[in-house]
């Protein structure tokens, strides 16, 4: 190999070597990429924390000091490097009236259980679950997401004083443009910093981080929830657990699904799941609200920072606690117009606008984009990113199992042998609940010879229904005093029919 191809690998490395924290520490320029990244991501932080405190009923200090363990602990533990976790509104919104019911400590024994429940998930192979979420689900996914960033920053134009809007503006010009001329510095850090001199210096009397509420001045410390051991406490408790479990899971992996397609490098599901199992323990542990991957941040971590490793996370948690705890002040100067800006960027960017297109739609079997609308309007509808997820499988499954009901041909032919008449059926295609249930009555029992051949060396069996349908057809024709011989059957389906529904038939 030439200096020159040496080179050439050294300035543009494969996806995967860029997420390598061993080579990012030995280049500069990639190690301040991830280190701003984890900036902007802090920075970005603090207001959503505070926010989803609120939705949980909690002081912000709780939301804040989870974001801190959940972005350290996933940086040394996850299983995808440079995913931003962090206390988000979909745990906020599952765990917020066991506090309003219990109080803060069963809340906190309920985020523990979750992070249990989480690993125990993870040991038995929830994540492989991840292979059966079709991809107009993720679709669906990414694009509902996107919508409920946009949605969510609303709040934050409506009943301001009109300087809001301009800073605004001005904001998304910065991080819209300036990618466009320089990558040195992160574009929503420069956004930040230009809009909170531009506020300061002018004594602009907008809305800030400050007035979202008040910012921890110290660490968090270690402390176990004042609840009874009881099996009392874990009915009231269990319950919000699982349902904070299962949906921090959901969202976590999903995030991590996306991060994948984005850097087009793998993640190791398993590792992610029991990483947010052990981050969601530790942060419970320290008295958070316990948390999830956030896409939101996750993406201003990737896409408008540019960063791939562990680094930009740890550095992310690291610099929230560092920012609210010792520059607390500083930090609440920071106009809320900025921050807005910023997810709106964000909002923009995560939106799949190919998926909308007309030529695309044209294109589009009208079940796949029936998916993704269902994914996008439950998910945006409920404020839920797992009710919309389930539903759009459930729907995909659905439309598949219709698709493939179809696919299922009966042909019938009448043969002589040795004198005498016979008909001969031959079944192609997959026999399952949805396909089979047609099966029976695509034979013709009354007008039939004496001697019936259905040949399956076409199909296959795969379920009790089809098993089902196949004995209902000849005691059918045994009904009618006629001799049924099924051949063809391949091993798999032989040994289903014969487990399932009987001896096998003579000539099998």
């Amino acid at each position: 190999m030439s200096t020159s191809q040496i080179i050439h690998d050294k300035d543009h490395p494969t996806p995967d070597e860029r997420q390598s924290v061993r080579r990012t520490l030995k280049r500069p320029s990639w190690l301040k990429t991830e280190i701003l990244g984890g900036l902007v991501v802090a920075l970005a932080l603090i207001p959503e924390a505070i926010a989803f405190s609120i939705i949980a009923g909690v002081d912000p200090r709780v939301g804040l000091f989870a974001s801190f363990t959940m972005a350290v602990t996933t940086a040394i533990l996850g299983g995808r490097p440079a995913m931003i976790s962090a206390a988000t509104g979909a745990v906020a919104l599952v765990i917020a009236p066991l506090v309003a019911s219990h109080g803060v400590d069963y809340f906190i024994a309920a985020v523990i259980l979750a992070g249990v429940s989480q690993v125990i998930l993870a040991l038995v192979g929830a994540a492989r679950l991840m292979r059966f979420i079709p991809r107009q689900v993720m679709v669906g996914f990414v694009n509902a997401l996107a919508i409920l960033i946009f949605i969510s920053q609303v709040p934050e134009l409506i009943g301001v004083p009109w300087l809001v809007y301009p800073l605004c503006l001005l904001g998304l010009l910065v991080v819209f443009v300036l990618p466009k001329f320089t990558s040195i510095v992160p574009a929503p850090l420069v956004a930040i910093i230009v809009l909170t001199v531009l506020v300061v210096v002018l004594a602009l009397d907008v809305p800030n981080v400050g007035d979202k509420g008040q910012l921890p001045e110290s660490l968090p410390t270690l402390l176990f929830p004042n609840v009874p051991l009881s099996l009392e406490t874990l009915q009231v408790i269990a319950p919000y657990a699982l349902a904070m479990a299962v949906v921090g899971l959901l969202e976590s992996l999903m995030t991590a699904k996306l991060v994948d397609d984005v850097t087009d490098t793998h993640s190791n599901k398993t590792r992610e799941s029991w990483g947010q199992g052990v981050a969601n323990i530790v942060t419970g542990f320290f008295g958070g609200m316990g948390g999830c991957a956030m896409v939101g941040q996750t993406m201003i971590n990737v896409k408008a920072s540019g960063a791939r490793t562990r680094i930009s996370t740890f550095c992310a948690g690291v610099f929230l606690l560092i920012l609210v705890v010792t520059l607390g002040d500083v930090v609440a100067l920071i106009p809320m117009a900025a921050l807005v800006a910023i997810m709106m960027f964000v909002s923009w960017a995560t939106f799949d606008w190919h998926s909308i297109r007309p030529s695309t739609l044209a294109r589009m079997p009208k079940s796949e984009t029936t998916v993704m609308l269902v994914t996008v309007i439950a998910t945006v509808w409920t404020h839920n990113l797992a009710i919309g997820v389930i539903l759009g499988v459930i729907v995909a499954m659905v439309a598949f199992a219709n698709r493939v009901a179809h696919f299922v041909r009966v042909n019938k032919e009448i043969t002589e042998t040795s004198g005498q008449p016979t008909a001969r059926y031959t079944v192609e295609g997959e026999l399952f609940f949805a396909s089979s249930n047609d099966l029976y009555t695509m034979f013709d029992y009354a007008e039939d010879p004496d001697h019936i051949v259905i040949d399956m060396h076409q199909s296959h069996l795969w379920d009790a229904s089809t098993i089902a349908a196949l004995d209902s057809v000849t005691d059918k024709y045994e009904h009618y005093g006629k001799h049924v011989d099924i051949i063809g059957l391949n091993n798999a389906s032989r040994r289903m029919r014969v487990r399932l529904g009987g001896l096998a038939k003579n000539g099998e």
